[in-house]
């Protein structure tokens, strides 16, 4: 499988950010999230990518920025340099 397009580009990027994330979390003493929090958000990045290659850029863009609020909004990432 190579990677072709954009949207291959871009959901395996967040999908690795996601994966990060996880890792980091769980070496935590005290973990803050529950493993099944993950699935949603690699879910829609598996969607996003098939929906974006399909041809439905606006739907595979939305979809990303979903991702994006969930991480933020569920998972509570902040950005170190973001107060």
């Amino acid at each position: 499988m190579a990677l072709e397009t954009v949207w291959d580009w871009l959901t395996v990027f967040m999908f690795a950010g996601l994966v990060t994330l996880l890792i980091q979390r769980s070496q935590e003493e005290e973990p803050r999230d529950e493993l099944w929090q993950y699935a949603p958000p690699a879910v829609a990045c598996a969607v996003a990518n098939y929906v974006g290659n399909e041809g439905i850029p606006i739907l595979a863009a939305a979809i990303l920025l979903g991702v994006v609020l969930y991480v933020f909004k569920v998972l509570k990432l902040q950005l170190p340099f973001v107060r």
